[in-house]
């Protein structure tokens, strides 16, 4: 076996980042807009500015922000092959094991919406080939509304029959089944929570005859066990979570700090992971390195909301869940730069906002500061190192120490006969 290929036969010891790939510009050939990303001042709704300087002129795309120098400033889309083979290599330089590709289930209504998340879907599996990586589809259920579940459930059916995508001998799989997770039941913040349609979505996936055999992930919300759920009764939330096979609480935005995050995996995690184990289910939590929405919401929440500091309150998460029992992970996100989770290569010196934007950067860090300390945390989850030898996030003042890393991942066990690796 190639020791630079991730093994697609499980996700124990696996931290998959999720993956937008929503960011499209005019001109990309599949958008006339810009879509999540923007290029005017006081009118964009991302938080963090990407890191473009290995990026070719092909993949730039000109705004009208400039650099100090006056130097016009530029994005990416990820409609452009190469961008997205490039952030595939960086995963494969750094030891990240592979993405959870988010298809927005409204994006699939018309054909336009279609054509571009498959395209982004192509560039993806292509990198995960390319460089060894895995990937699974990620349906995120917002803005559906109930009795919609055919759209999933159509969606799915186009992608089987037309991609073969659960062939993929890069599509992650658990105990021998393509995982496909379903982000959304259960949250009452404005939505319905689309119990009923999750346990038709759930069924089709699991156990229709020709589209199923797969095992679903749910994305619930924080305290799916102890009714963090406000409308939605616990015994109406388990009956969807008792359908599905693996379990993910949503974590982005609720522990503030360090305190909160030991505090969550002592009085709620641990529960969390031992109900799973009683009830035959997976449990992959949900880690994220800061948060940060200024521009996304005009300026009516703070910027850098919840600070990185130097890495520390993403590593203390990392520990506290490996140290309650996780055998998995959910990194959010790998390129969310909207909500300042993003963990790939950002700048230092984003363009300047002229007092209408406002951008959050890794505080002087590395631009792959974050790449590399989440290839540090597989080791950790897979038991390669021990927490307290950790090389990159200090106790002592939150001063990161960056050493060289491999260009490969970490060897792996050979996948027993695998048939993806024969």
């Amino acid at each position: 076996m190639n020791e630079n290929f991730v093994p697609n036969i499980t996700l124990t010891g696996k931290i998959l980042s999720g993956y937008q790939g929503w960011f499209f510009a005019p001109g990309d050939g599949v958008s006339d807009r810009w879509v999540h990303f923007g290029d005017t001042p006081g009118e964009v709704g991302f938080d963090m500015w990407p890191d473009m300087s290995e990026c070719t002129a092909a993949e730039r795309f000109a705004t009208h922000f400039r650099h100090k120098d006056g130097s016009t400033a530029c994005l990416y889309s990820a409609n452009n092959e190469a961008t997205v083979l490039r952030h595939f290599r960086w995963m494969r330089e750094y030891g990240l094991d592979g993405v959870f590709l988010q298809r927005f289930v409204n994006g699939t209504r018309n054909t336009d919406g279609r054509m571009r998340l498959d395209g982004v879907l192509r560039n993806v599996r292509k990198g995960a080939a390319e460089h060894g990586r895995v990937y699974g589809l990620m349906y995120d259920l917002s803005g559906m509304r109930p009795g919609e579940a055919g759209v999933l459930i159509d969606d799915w059916k186009h992608l089987v029959d037309k991609t073969n995508l659960t062939r993929d001998d890069r599509y992650v799989r658990h105990n021998g089944k393509p995982v496909v997770p379903v982000w959304g039941p259960g949250f009452t913040d404005g939505r319905d929570p689309l119990l009923g349609d999750s346990l038709a979505m759930i069924e089709f996936l699991k156990h229709d005859p020709l589209y199923g055999g797969n095992a679903v992930m749910l994305g619930v919300p924080y305290r799916w066990r102890t009714t963090d759920t406000d409308l939605v009764p616990l015994s109406k939330m388990l009956d969807v979570i008792n359908a599905a096979d693996i379990v993910s609480p949503w974590a982005v935005g609720r522990p503030k700090n360090e305190d909160d995050v030991i505090r969550f995996a002592q009085t709620i995690q641990r529960g969390d992971i031992q109900w799973c184990q009683e009830h035959g289910k997976e449990y992959m939590p949900v880690v994220f390195p800061g948060f940060s929405w200024y521009n996304l919401r005009r300026g009516a929440a703070a910027s850098n909301e919840i600070p990185r500091n130097g890495g520390q309150f993403l590593w203390t998460q990392y520990r506290q869940a490996v140290a309650a029992g996780a055998t998995m992970i959910y990194q959010a996100m790998f390129d969310e730069v909207d909500e300042g989770t993003a963990i790939y290569k950002v700048t230092n010196d984003p363009p300047d906002g002229e007092g209408k934007s406002q951008f959050v950067t890794y505080e002087g860090l590395p631009s792959d500061f974050y790449l590399q300390l989440v290839g540090q945390a597989g080791r950790l989850l897979r038991g390669e190192m021990r927490a307290e030898d950790d090389t990159l996030v200090r106790d002592a003042a939150w001063q990161p120490f960056v050493p060289e890393l491999p260009v490969v991942g970490p060897e792996w066990p050979d996948p027993a006969g695998c048939d993806a690796f024969e």
